[in-house]
C-alpha cells in the first residue's frame, strides 16, 4: 500500500489526548537518575552558577534545536524511528539508508534500559531499607558495605531489576493512552510535588543557603575549555535526545500542536527539575558535615548517612528513594517504546505480546550488569566491566552519533518546505536561526563531545582545559 502524503499520515498507535500528555511524556523519559544526581553535583563542582549560564546556552543552541528536530521527523514520519526514518529517507533523498539512524537510537535505548533497570533497582531496594529504618544511626562505613552487599548479590540485584521490567512492561503494554499517557500523567505531578516537599525539608532541615551557594554562586576561575564541553554534554545527554524516545514520542504528536512551545516546555521543566534536586540534595548533605559525591556515591552511600541522623530521616529517605524510583520509571517507559512500536507495525504483533517480548530480551540482557558487579567483576576490556562497556557505547558513541544524524538530516537532508511546514512557525526569524543551529552549531557542538570522548580529552587539552 502506498505510504499517504507526507505530513497527512495517521499514527498507528494513536495519539495524545492534549499537548500537557505529551509535555509530561517527553519530559518524563528526560527527567531520570542523571538529574538528580549528575547535574546538581556537575554545576556545583564546575563553577555553580557560571556552569549553570553555560549550560543553559548550550541547551538552547544545542539540546533544543536537536529535540525540535527529533519531534519534527517523528511527527513527520508517524512510524516508529526506524520506518519513519526510511519514509523520510526516502522523500527527501531518495534513499533508504537513513532508517540506520531509527535503528541506532531503538537499539540505543534497548542496551540502556538493561543496566538502567539494574540501577533503578537499587531505589526499590532503598525504598524498602528507608522504610524499615535500615539507614538509622548508621555510619557511612555501614552504609557502604550496605550498598557493597546489595551490588554483590545477584540473587538480590535480580529480584529488583525483575520487579522494575515488569513495571515498565505493564504500562508500555497498556498503549499511548491507557498507558503511556496515564502513567506520566500520575507519576511527573507525583514526583515533581515530591521534589517540592523535600526542598521544603531541606530549607527547615539543612543548610539551605550553603546549597544555594554550592549551586548558583558563579565562580568564573573554574570556568575552562573542559568545563564547557562538560556543560555541552550535559545539555544533550539530560534532554534523552538521539535515542528514538523522542522521535516515537513526536509519531504520536496531533497535527496543530506547536513543535517549539512544547519541546520548550520539556527543556524548561528538565531544567528545573535538575536545580530542584540540587536544592533538595546538598543542604542535607552539608546540613551532616558530609562531602558531595559523584554518582552512585551520592545516592546511595553519602544521603543514606544523612538520612540515618536527621529528624523523621526514615520518612524523608523513603520519600527520596520513591522519587529516585518514579524518575526512573518515566524514563524506562519511553527507552523501551521505539522498540515496543516497531514490533507492532512491522511484524504484526500485538502492543502486548511486543512489550512483553521485548521487555523479556532487556530482562535478560540485564543480567550481564548484574554479574558484571559481582560474579563477572574480574571480567574487563576495552573501557572496564560489562557494565562500563555497556554506558559508554551507548552514552559516548551511540547517542551523540544518533543527535548529529538527526541534526544534519533535518537540517541538510530535508528540505526548507518540509521543516517549515512540520515546525509550522513561518519561514521568518524564528525558523532561520533553528535552521541555523541544526544546521550549524549542533552538529559542530555533537562533533567535539563525540572527539573529545573518542580522544580520552585530547579536545579540551588542545583548548588548554
Amino acid at each position: 500500500m502506498a505510504e499517504p502524503a507526507t505530513g497527512k499520515r495517521t499514527s498507528l498507535q494513536g495519539l495524545w489526548s492534549s499537548r500537557l500528555a505529551f509535555v509530561l511524556a517527553v519530559a518524563g523519559s528526560a527527567v531520570g537518575l542523571g538529574n538528580i544526581w549528575k547535574f546538581p553535583y556537575t554545576a556545583g563542582d564546575n563553577g555553580g552558577g557560571a556552569f549553570v549560564l553555560i549550560y543553559l546556552v548550550c541547551v538552547v543552541a544545542v539540546g533544543l534545536p536537536i529535540m525540535m528536530a527529533e519531534v519534527l521527523l517523528g511527527r513527520r514520519g508517524r512510524r516508529n524511528p526506524v520506518d519513519t526514518m526510511r519514509i523520510l529517507g526516502e522523500e527527501e533523498a531518495n534513499t533508504a539508508v537513513w532508517r540506520l539512524v531509527g535503528l541506532m537510537g531503538v537499539g540505543g535505548g534497548f542496551l540502556i534500559l538493561s543496566f538502567y533497570s539494574v540501577v533503578a533497582g537499587w531505589a526499590l531496594d532503598y525504598i524498602v531499607k528507608g522504610f524499615s529504618g535500615a539507614f538509622n544511626a548508621k555510619s557511612a562505613e555501614e552504609i557502604a558495605s550496605m550498598f557493597q552487599a546489595l551490588t554483590g548479590s545477584w540473587v538480590r540485584l535480580g529480584f529488583w531489576h525483575t520487579l522494575f521490567m515488569v513495571m515498565t512492561v505493564w504500562v508500555v503494554a497498556r498503549g499511548v493512552e491507557r498507558g503511556l499517557e496515564q502513567a506520566v500523567r500520575i507519576l511527573m505531578p507525583a514526583l515533581l510535588i515530591l521534589m517540592l516537599v523535600l526542598v521544603g525539608y531541606s530549607i527547615t532541615q539543612g543548610h539551605f543557603m550553603q546549597g544555594v551557594h554550592f549551586l548558583f554562586d558563579p565562580d568564573f576561575s573554574k570556568v575552562t575549555p573542559d568545563v564547557v564541553l562538560v556543560a555541552l554534554g550535559q545539555a544533550f545527554f539530560t534532554l534523552s535526545i538521539g535515542m528514538g524516545a523522542v522521535m516515537a514520542y513526536g509519531a504520536y504528536l496531533p497535527e496543530g500542536t506547536s513543535i517549539v512551545g512544547t519541546t520548550l516546555a520539556v527543556v524548561i521543566a528538565d531544567t528545573v527539575i535538575a536545580l530542584l534536586a540540587g536544592l533538595a540534595i546538598f543542604p542535607i548533605v552539608f546540613a551532616y558535615g558530609l562531602q558531595p559525591a559523584q554518582e552512585e556515591g551520592l545516592l546511595f552511600m553519602v544521603l543514606p548517612v544523612a538520612f540515618g541522623q536527621m529528624p523523621a530521616g526514615s520518612v524523608f529517605g523513603t520519600l527520596f528513594f520513591v522519587l529516585l524510583a518514579f524518575a526512573a520509571w518515566t524514563s524506562s517507559i519511553g527507552l523501551i517504546e521505539p522498540a515496543v512500536a516497531y514490533l507492532t507495525e512491522r511484524k504484526g504483533m500485538t502492543r502486548r505480546t511486543a512489550a512483553w517480548a521485548v521487555g523479556g530480551i532487556i530482562w535478560a540482557l540485564g543480567f550481564a550488569t548484574i554479574l558484571s558487579f559481582n560474579v563477572l567483576s574480574d571480567v574487563t576490556f576495552w573501557r572496564g566491566t560489562l557494565f562500563d562497556n555497556l554506558i559508554h557505547l551507548t552514552s559516548n558513541i551511540m547517542l551523540p552519533l544518533g543527535g548529529l544524524l538527526i541534526a544534519v538530516f533535518a537540517g541538510w537532508i530535508m528540505c526548507r518546505n518540509s521543516s517549515a511546514e512540520e515546525l509550522d512557525m513561518g519561514t521568518g526569524t524564528l525558523y532561520q536561526t533553528w535552521r541555523f543551529l541544526a544546521r550549524y552549531v549542533a552538529p559542530v557542538a555533537v562533533i567535539l563531545i563525540l572527539l573529545n570522548f573518542a580522544t580520552g580529552g585530547w579536545v579540551t587539552r588542545l583548548l588548554g582545559g
